[in-house]
């Protein structure tokens, strides 16, 4: 029991929203009567999160160095509206179209990290301008008029599943394959991890705490992965965001840069007196945050299939958000991928419960505004209390 509240302790706000999550799925799926959690819904929670979520993966990093970005959603729809322009009327195969887009969001980074990181301007600052700045050419460029539609390959990256190799008829066997092996894969990483702690003398959970949490995370992937195979399998940007997430989670935690971003968030002085090359780790983290906003913008016109000069819209308020909810701190320095994913689903899941409930636009904005101001006072409330 002491090793179970030592544990809750010390990972407080990344299991309370864990638990948060758990308890607004199981509200909203009271209230839906059962909607929320069918196969289609969840399905389209997905696809209709995903661009946001990829924003958060970014935005967490920006927010670590003790940074802000407000322009995402503006570079998203200005990377959108250039991508129609390559493969609607330029007629540009899609994969160069694409990669040429990915390009642009990291020189758009670049830009606003210079100003940022060499020129010293507050990145609110920088980042407004280029929201205003990417909003206005995003405008001009379209005209004012929406392109579409886009290349029945490029939806498929946002609107497209997985195709099932084994032929299953009511269900997607490839889909529920994939959670068989996922669950084979934590295991072993679970063990490993284990092995590696005791070799060192580490500190390790105890055997019957390891297994119950194995058992419920096991429980969730497989039964995850049946949800989706109930419906058309699993959606293409699903695998996108899962390669994101992994790869962001191993360089926060296994790279010199992850520990170079969070060494300059704790303290800016200190990383730089400690040979952290601060503003380069600031540039590079913009130039990310550019890239990756880009790559929302396309999910985001893939799913739409159109360019339209109002997408992006609050798409910023969103992302940044989902960091604060998932554990981030306003000061900087703390904070985790999983954690802004996971405040992320907590925005996408009120989202989508209030409208099949029928709760109107304003009130749901008045919600996830009270629901975002909770979470930073209880960010500043663990702060004081730990000083």
């Amino acid at each position: 029991m002491n090793t179970l509240t030592s544990l809750f302790k010390n990972n407080m706000r990344q299991y309370g929203m864990i638990i948060a999550l758990i308890l607004i799925m199981v509200l909203f799926q009271i209230l839906t009567e059962g909607i929320l959690l069918k196969p289609l819904n969840i399905t389209n929670l997905i696809l209709q999160n995903s661009y946001i979520l990829v924003l958060a993966i970014g935005m967490v990093l920006v927010i670590i160095t003790g940074h802000i970005d407000l322009s995402v959603g503006s570079v998203a729809a200005f990377v959108g509206a250039l991508a129609a322009i390559l493969m609607v009327d330029m007629n540009i195969p899609v994969f160069p179209a694409v990669l040429l887009s990915l390009l642009l969001g990291a020189l758009i980074g670049a830009w606003q990290g210079f100003w940022v990181a060499y020129v010293r301007i507050p990145a609110f600052i920088v980042t407004l301008a280029g929201m205003l700045l990417f909003r206005g050419l995003t405008m001009v460029v379209l005209n004012g008029q929406s392109i579409s539609p886009f290349p029945n390959s490029f939806q498929q990256m946002s609107s497209g599943f997985i195709p099932d190799i084994f032929g299953g008829s009511g269900i997607h066997i490839l889909s529920v394959a994939i959670g068989v092996v996922l669950s084979a894969l934590y295991i072993w990483y679970e063990l490993r991890s284990r092995n590696q702690k005791r070799i060192y003398q580490f500190e390790v959970m105890p055997i019957g705490l390891l297994i119950a949490k194995m058992v419920l995370l096991l429980a969730f992937i497989n039964l995850f992965a049946y949800v989706l195979a109930s419906y058309a399998g699993i959606p293409n940007v699903l695998i996108i965001l899962a390669v994101l997430i992994a790869a962001y989670t191993f360089i926060t935690n296994r790279t010199v840069m992850g520990r170079h971003i969070y060494a300059l968030g704790g303290n800016e002085k200190a990383a730089r007196l400690s040979g952290v090359k601060t503003k380069r780790v600031t540039f590079w983290v913009f130039v990310n945050m550019g890239a990756l906003a880009a790559l929302s913008g396309l999910l985001f016109a893939a799913r739409l299939n159109a360019a339209t000069p109002k997408a992006g819209n609050l798409f910023e308020l969103d992302a940044i958000a989902a960091c604060f909810i998932g554990g981030a701190s306003a000061y900087g320095g703390v904070g985790t991928v999983t954690g802004a994913i996971i405040g992320g689903l907590v925005m996408g899941v009120m989202n989508n419960g209030m409208s099949i409930i029928g709760l109107g636009v304003d009130w749901q904005q008045a919600i996830k505004g009270l629901v975002l101001l909770l979470a930073v006072g209880f960010d500043i409330y663990n702060k004081n209390k730990s000083e």
